[in-house]
């Protein structure tokens, strides 16, 4: 929510700069999270001064050309070379002087510099509007009055305005605060704890007079939906372009000008905080207004141009026959204010946060209207912002009104009634004040006391303060206005820290990320929410267990994700669409599933668990001077992986291996540790790949941390001095069937010989014609240690004769 400095002084007479009152904000819970300076005209013409032309000659080398000579207050005038046809002698103009920075109306910018033209120097300009940016005339320069001073800054001359735009983090309790006249109620309060110097203003209406015509007739058929409906028929508009004030003010807050009519529905919004709407009447059949829900399946279009099915709890604005405006949110197509309206109705209203909540989200429609009526707009703004608006249309489009406000309110909302204890008041704040600090507190809140006595206060709260209900809210006002900042911290601080379980899991996570940092790569954060398409024909994630959104916010974003790989995708494709293609990448976050065979049991169908996932691609590491680049390999990321579960003391021969996944990988590995996938790795397919813009091979593994935790429970660390003995290697050769693979003929190894085996390796696959068909060889190592002696060739032998015999026996194997 944006808050302009300028535009808040209209309604409290602030004289703190921009940078104290961010922080007075922040401290009141309005978060500045940004300060932008706005000016009237880019770089408010610094450098260009009002001077005066002291004389004016023909260029010597050139006809259209003159030469000048300027004071600008200075002890020597400037020589200027000008071009402009209505230069003379005597003139009061606006000079650029060197090093100056112009923004042309055009968008050109220029810097004026010292030059040489036709042979004649030339120290600055003589501007005309279009080169100051202030206006579209470039056929002259611009003459000033004979009265105007030299020497003074075009800026102080023009009355440029700078104006300082806070972007303030709005908390969804804090609707009172998304307006001008909000955030100035919430700095009196402030100023009420302190001086008391500063009150809140709001702009007179006592101007305003009903007419006695017969205007728009309104029916409320859906009171529950619009507890409170108010309107107004105003005639005789000339609907134009906005006053120059009134489209900076919105410029101001990001939005563009449209007319008069609407710039002033959205000025009175960001004024007061009440969203209104104004219709054609000409458009309104019968002459009259009918709040009521839609008919099921309803079709209506709305100002975007889309149409949209309506439900049956849709509060929809009506004429006679037909739907004119979504009701808090969107207007329609048809009936909104157009060059050639001459009268209209304006509508201010306050309806029901739920329903209009519900139909923003069934319709997936945002705007500033449904922002403030879904999370509670005031009921008694209502009258008030639609005078305001009158006045104001009254000013800017010679608006009349016609008839009496028409203000349907059957069952006026009452305010909430709090009882304050003194006692647990300073108890709950942590600090004792003043109870006289507390009613002034109060009073600037505009709380209405209705009790007192000795032990407690019992006040009104007012009815745009929806989030204060309670004690606890009203203490926690109360503190936000005297300043956090004043409580004192005791010189002893006591806390209850809560048993940490072992493994910490948050611990483990953390170790997890920084190993992979450490080791170049970089985390990134994708959303939990997917389209659901992502896992269309995937039979690893099957669409029957994705989790879906019932409302989602578009069909972008209507299922949580199974998987942390495609997310991956998604991010190395943006980054590759940017020139970066060597990426190493990590991520921890949640995957949900759904299981539809416990549907019945409700939550439980539901599934929730972490995941730790890694992708690599392009070269495996930044190209050096002396060679090419090595691009990224299966056994890079293998190696991180193994790296990874080494850390915890697993090692991936110690699990369990399969093919993985084929939709996701077209070559992969799965480990599983009793039945469970701990993780799995692989190419990913190029078919995937292509289906996010991926043109290169990328790698990716996803581990479950939950399945390492359980693991690392009954996992015991163990130490033992290092040997003293040493190691013996021997290398076999074995011609095997295609069909058998490493890891078969290590568990054979480690199963033959468990104490004196330390290392089984494979450091050579060979296929080719000297080996019969549907076979390969594999080259392993074999290392052999002995803690209490040196082994002797002897015990070597025998040893590697018992392996060979095994592998012959299990595996078919023949020594080469």
């Amino acid at each position: 929510m944006k808050i302009s400095y300028n535009w808040l002084k209209n309604y409290i007479d602030i004289e703190m700069p921009p940078e104290e009152l961010a922080d007075v904000l922040t401290s009141l819970g309005l978060e500045v999270e940004g300060r932008e300076t706005k000016e009237q005209v880019p770089g408010s013409l610094a450098g260009v001064i009002t001077g005066e032309v002291l004389s004016c000659a023909p260029h010597p080398h050139a006809d259209k050309l003159h030469l000048t000579q300027v004071s600008i207050g200075e002890e020597a005038p400037l020589q200027i070379v000008c071009g402009a046809p209505n230069v003379a002698a005597g003139q009061k103009v606006l000079v650029a002087t060197i090093g100056t920075e112009l923004s042309f109306s055009s968008g050109e910018k220029v810097t004026i510099k010292r030059a040489k033209i036709r042979g004649e120097e030339s120290f600055g300009m003589i501007c005309a509007e279009n080169e100051l940016g202030i206006g579209t005339s470039h056929e002259g320069i611009m003459v000033l009055p004979p009265d105007t001073p030299v020497g003074m800054s075009a800026k102080d001359y023009l009355g440029l305005e700078e104006d300082t735009v806070f972007e303030i983090g709005l908390t969804p309790n804090r609707i009172d605060g998304a307006s001008h006249i909000g955030v100035a109620r919430d700095l009196a309060a402030w100023s009420s704890a302190r001086d008391g110097v500063l009150s809140c203003r709001l702009p007179s209406v006592d101007a305003f007079k009903p007419g006695n015509a017969l205007g728009v007739a309104v029916a409320v058929e859906a009171p529950q939906g619009a507890p409170r409906y108010a309107g107004l028929t105003l005639e005789g508009i000339r609907v134009g372009p906005s006053p120059e004030w009134l489209q900076g003010r919105l410029r101001s807050m990001g939005l563009k000008p449209i007319n008069n009519v609407v710039d002033i529905t959205n000025f009175v919004l960001h004024e007061t905080g009440q969203p209104l709407h104004a219709f054609d009447r000409a458009c309104i059949e019968g002459d009259m207004v009918k709040v009521r829900y839609a008919v099921e399946g309803e079709k209506f279009v709305t100002l975007d141009g889309a149409e949209r099915l309506l439900s049956s709890q849709d509060l929809m604005i009506c004429h006679a026959v037909a739907p004119m405006c979504m009701a808090g949110i969107l207007g329609g197509l048809r009936s909104g204010v157009t060059e050639q309206t001459t009268s209209i109705f304006l509508e201010s209203a306050y309806f029901n946060p739920v329903t209009i909540r519900k139909t923003s989200k069934r319709h997936g429609l945002k705007t500033d209207a449904s922002f403030r009526f879904e999370r509670g707009a005031d009921p008694d703004m209502v009258p008030y912002a639609l005078m305001r608006a009158a006045l104001l249309l009254k000013e800017v489009a010679g608006a009349k009104i016609v008839d009496a406000p028409v203000d349907i309110y059957p069952h006026p909302a009452a305010s909430a009634e709090v009882m304050l204890e003194w006692e647990p008041l300073f108890t709950l704040m942590g600090v004792r004040i003043e109870k006289s600090t507390v009613k002034t507190i109060l009073q600037g809140l505009e709380c209405v006391t209705l009790a007192e006595s000795d032990t407690s206060i019992i006040v009104r709260i007012p009815r745009y303060r929806v989030d204060v209900t309670r004690a606890c809210d009203l203490a926690e006002e109360v503190l936000r206005i005297w300043g956090y900042n004043q409580v004192e911290l005791p010189k002893r601080v006591s806390a209850s820290v809560a048993s940490v379980p072992k493994p910490d899991p948050e611990q483990l996570r953390a170790d997890m990320e920084n190993l992979l940092a450490h080791n170049g790569f970089h985390e990134i954060m994708c959303n939990s929410l997917c389209p659901a398409d992502w896992y269309e024909s995937l039979s690893a994630f099957p669409q029957e267990r994705l989790v879906r959104l019932l409302n989602p916010l578009s069909s972008d974003l209507n299922a949580m994700r199974q998987t942390l790989i495609l997310g991956g995708l998604e991010v190395i494709a943006y980054n590759m669409n940017r020139q970066q293609y060597n990426l190493r990448l990590f991520e921890t976050g949640h995957v949900y599933a759904f299981d539809a065979d416990k549907q019945e049991q409700g939550l439980k169908a539901y599934n929730e668990s972490p995941r730790l996932a890694i992708w690599m691609t392009g070269s495996a590491d930044q190209q050096p001077w002396r060679q090419a680049a090595c691009p990224t390999h299966f056994f890079n990321l293998k190696g991180y992986l193994e790296k990874l579960l080494g850390r915890y003391g697993i090692s991936l021969f110690d699990l369990e291996c399969s093919q993985a996944f084929g939709d996701i990988f077209s070559e992969g590995l799965q480990y599983t540790l009793n039945g469970k996938v701990l993780a799995c790795m692989g190419v990913v397919q190029k078919k995937l790949l292509h289906r996010f813009g991926v043109k290169q091979e990328v790698y990716a593994a996803e581990l479950c941390p939950e399945l390492l935790l359980k693991t690392l429970k009954g996992k015991k660390i163990t130490c033992a001095e290092l040997p003293r003995y040493p190691e013996v290697r021997r290398d076999l050769a074995l011609v095997v069937d295609e069909a058998v693979s490493y890891d078969q003929l290590r568990r054979i190894a480690c199963r033959c010989e468990r104490r004196l085996l330390t290392r089984v390796g494979l450091f050579d696959v060979y296929r080719g014609d000297r080996l019969a068909p549907g076979k390969k060889q594999y080259a392993l190592s074999f290392v052999l240690q002995d803690a209490e002696k040196t082994l002797t060739d002897k015990e070597v032998d025998a040893l590697m004769s018992r392996l060979l015999a095994a592998f012959e026996k299990e595996a078919g194997a023949v020594l080469r």
